[in-house]
């Protein structure tokens, strides 16, 4: 057995606008039921966490983790500029207050993907005023949930909305600008200097950080300086804001490999996960080191790891392979907190809609009950163990 060190985080995640259901208030909503977007279906209801998160939270407390990573949702709290619900806040309270009734850490992110409608009316991640706006919700809400809070993270993965919105055309707004892209993280960057500033004001007592999405480019012959530019543009300077924070959140599922014109197609032999790109777990040793290169000293959790699959053996394997090379990791010195995979259950995947079915835990459409997967239980037995 590989042993992890005392107080290893164990957890699942979950993000709001992908569980919750009915958050219509926000960029995201607008986005899918727009025929236009290119989405495969709304959300919708989507998993009904909103009501069902306590049997969720039992359900994972009982098989054996510690921890649980969760968003807030900013349109539900701050439905408009000068509206704040305490309605939307005491029950985020009561989410925070369930995970440690079940010993379960609350890994709480602010952003993950989803902006109220109001504040994308006002120019959204565009506009400079959005970061003092983000800001503030951050500080009211921590006023509120601060003593039960047990991580905090600014942002979820802020280089792909600015990629996938702004450049990519894929995310509301739907721009493909480049320049648009360079504007809104710098933005964003401010955003979390911020929101870090008001979290740790407290009160309660907990890491801040964000987390970030990182591929493992493999440069091939001539690739590198593409590869450079790739990991420039879209990760250094998230890496570089984490070196003032008390974590990094590292979200890996894949690698990409590089020539001197771009990206090339996927290798022969190499299978592929539901969502098309091959199936690599070694990928989240990678991002691990690469990251801890550059954060000089900030300690690392693996916030998202995980694979879209039906094939729930297949699921085992794949994380089973991704935690031998964390272990590799931490056996080297590199100074990593936890691991939390993605995710608790099969949920709305974006413009991917439903297809995609990462979870530990199935639902079904029409009833919304839940029926844990065999790696439900072998990922839980990891945890209790503390050990692979």
């Amino acid at each position: 057995m590989t042993a992890f060190p005392d107080g290893f985080v164990w957890g699942t995640a979950t993000a709001a606008h992908q569980v919750e259901g009915s958050n219509w208030n926000n960029d995201w909503w607008a986005w899918e039921n727009d025929p236009s977007s290119g989405c495969v279906e709304p959300s919708g209801d989507a998993c009904d966490q909103w009501h069902r998160y306590p049997e969720d939270l039992a359900l994972l407390g009982s098989l054996g983790y510690n921890a649980y990573r969760f968003s807030v949702e900013w349109s539900r709290v701050q439905p408009e500029a000068a509206l704040w619900s305490q309605v939307a806040i005491d029950h985020y309270r009561r989410v925070c207050e369930t995970c440690l009734q079940h010993g379960l850490a609350p890994m709480v992110t602010f952003h993950h993907f989803t902006t109220p409608r109001w504040v994308a009316a006002r120019g959204g991640w565009e506009s400079a005023a959005t970061a003092d706006l983000f800001a503030e919700f951050c500080s009211r809400t921590i006023a509120c949930l601060g003593d039960v809070v047990g991580w905090a993270a600014t942002f979820n993965e802020p280089n792909v909305v600015a990629l996938m919105g702004f450049q990519a055309g894929v995310f509301p707004p739907g721009k493909r600008d480049s320049r648009a892209r360079r504007a809104v993280t710098e933005i964003q960057l401010d955003a979390h200097r911020k929101a870090g500033g008001a979290l740790r004001a407290g009160p309660g007592s907990f890491p801040v950080g964000m987390t970030l999405s990182m591929t493992d480019f493999v440069a091939l012959d001539g690739g590198e300086a593409r590869v450079a530019r790739y990991r420039a543009s879209g990760e250094d300077p998230w890496l570089e804001a984490a070196r003032a924070d008390d974590f990094i959140g590292v979200q890996t599922y894949t690698r990409m490999r590089v020539a001197a014109d771009g990206p090339v197609g996927n290798e022969e032999g190499v299978g592929l996960t539901q969502m098309g790109y091959e199936r690599w777990p070694d990928a989240l040793a990678g991002c691990i080191r690469r990251a801890a290169d550059m954060v000089h000293g900030t300690p690392i959790v693996v916030t998202e790891n995980g694979i879209s699959t039906e094939d729930d053996t297949e699921r085992i394997d794949f994380v089973r392979d991704a935690l031998g090379g964390v272990a590799g990791c931490i056996a080297d010195g590199i100074d990593v907190r936890g691991y939390v995979y993605w995710s608790l259950l099969d949920n709305f995947e974006w413009a991917f809609g439903y297809r995609p079915k990462f979870g530990l835990v199935s639902v079904d459409r029409a009833t919304q009950e839940r029926r844990p997967k065999p790696s439900a239980a072998w990922l839980g037995s990891v945890a209790r163990a503390n050990a692979l």
